[in-house]
C-alpha cells in the first residue's frame, strides 16, 4: 500500500511566484447564506463550479459556486449532521472517473469531546440544480486520542483519505483504503504538520499536495519533502484552501459575510510534474500496513521533528496564547 504525498511540514524560506504574477481576489462568495465558508473545493467535473459549506449549526448544506461568486445550486445532504464542518474535498473516482465530494464534520474545539468524527461521501450532483443527496457517513477515531482538525486530503489517484490535525503538534491521519459503514474507521498518524493547520488538498494529478494555516501555505511532493513555503494574502480567518483546475495556482477562503477567495500563483519549483509519481513503500515481503515507512526521495533532507514549527512561529503563537490568556482573565474578573 503507497503512502504517497503525505509528510510532516518542514520549516524553511518562504518561496514567491514567477515575475508579473501576484495574489488576486478571484471572486467574492456573494450568498447572504454563506457566512461562514470553512471547505472549499474545485469541481473534478464541471469548469467554473466551486463548491463551500458553512462552519457548525448550519445545516448539512453544500453550495456550488461560479467563478464570479454567485451560488448556481444549493443542496441538502440526506442521512448527514452538521456539527462541525471543517474542510471538503473534491476528486474523480480513480475507477468510475465521475466526481465524488467529501465534507468533514471534524473540528473538536475540546480535543476530545466527541467520541467519533464523522466524514461524508457524495455523489457529485450531475446538473446544477437545487436538489438533496445521498451522504454515506463514515465515522472515525484516531488511534492516539481525540485531535480538533480542520483539513482533509483525497488522493486523486488512489481515492485514499487523510485527516490534518490543527494543534501547535499537528499531525497528518491515513485512512484506511477500505472505509467501512458499519464499523469505526481507525485514523493512523503518518506524519506531523505545521503548526496550526486550517486546511490542505492535493494538486489535481497528485504529485504534490498544500497545507495551509492562518499564515502562510507549505506545499510538499512527499513524505518529508517540502518543495515551497508561499505567502497567502492577509485574511480575517483564514479558512480554506484547493487547487485549481491547471495545479498551478492556490485558491484560499476565509469566513465572513461578502468574504472574498483569492488566486495565489505557486513558484516554479511547486509546479505540477508530469514526470511525478507517488512514493511507495518500502518493499518487505509482508503486506504493507500503516506503521511501514516511505522511500525517501535521493538527497532528501531529514525531517525536522517537530513538524516545521519555526522560532517566528513559536513567537507568534506565544504571543497569541498569551493575549488569549489575558482576555479570559479580563473577563473572568467582570463575572465575578
Amino acid at each position: 500500500m503507497a503512502r504517497a504525498g503525505v509528510g510532516p511540514a518542514r520549516g524553511g524560506p518562504s518561496s514567491t511566484p514567477a515575475r508579473g504574477e501576484r495574489e488576486k481576489v478571484a471572486f467574492k462568495i456573494s450568498d447572504p447564506r454563506i457566512t461562514e465558508s470553512s471547505g472549499l473545493a474545485l469541481s473534478p467535473t464541471k469548469d467554473g463550479v466551486v463548491y463551500t459549506h458553512n462552519d457548525s449549526n448550519a445545516g448539512p448544506i453544500l453550495y456550488a459556486l461560479g467563478d464570479d461568486g454567485k451560488t448556481k445550486a444549493t443542496f441538502t445532504l440526506r442521512g448527514a449532521e452538521a456539527r462541525d464542518w471543517e474542510a471538503m474535498a473534491a476528486v474523480k473516482d480513480p475507477v468510475t472517473g465521475r466526481g465524488v465530494l467529501w465534507l468533514a464534520d471534524i473540528g473538536d474545539n475540546f480535543d476530545g469531546a466527541w467520541p467519533d468524527i464523522s466524514i461524508y461521501k457524495v455523489p457529485e450532483p450531475s446538473t446544477l440544480r437545487d436538489a438533496t443527496l445521498p451522504a454515506v457517513r463514515y465515522r472515525f477515531k484516531y488511534e492516539d486520542g481525540g485531535h480538533n482538525a480542520e483539513g482533509i486530503m483525497v488522493n486523486p489517484k488512489t481515492g485514499q483519505l487523510f485527516v490534518v490535525t490543527k494543534q501547535f503538534a499537528g499531525g497528518i491521519y491515513e485512512a484506511p483504503r477500505r472505509l467501512r459503514t458499519n464499523k469505526t474507521n481507525i485514523l493512523r498518524r503518518v506524519g506531523s504538520a505545521p503548526i496550526m493547520a486550517t486546511d490542505a488538498a492535493y494538486a489535481p494529478d497528485g504529485s504534490s499536495f498544500v497545507i495551509r494555516t492562518y499564515f502562510s501555505a507549505t506545499v510538499f511532493s512527499a513524505l518529508d519533502e517540502q518543495v515551497a513555503k508561499v505567502s497567502m494574502p492577509a485574511l480575517d480567518q483564514a479558512e480554506s484552501i484547493a487547487y485549481t483546475r491547471d495545479g498551478k495556482a492556490l485558491l484560499t477562503g476565509s469566513e465572513g459575510a461578502n468574504s472574498p477567495v483569492y488566486r495565489v500563483p505557486l513558484p516554479a519549483k511547486a509546479l505540477p510534474s508530469s514526470s511525478a509519481r507517488p512514493k511507495e513503500r518500502v518493499a518487505s515481503g509482508k503486506k504493507a500496513s500503516s506503521e511501514e515507512e516511505v522511500t525517501p526521495a535521493a538527497g532528501a533532507e531529514k525531517a525536522n521533528p517537530r513538524g516545521g514549527i519555526t522560532g517566528r512561529d513559536i513567537l507568534v503563537w506565544l504571543a497569541v496564547a498569551l493575549g488569549a490568556t489575558g482576555v479570559i482573565t479580563v473577563i473572568a474578573k467582570k463575572t465575578r
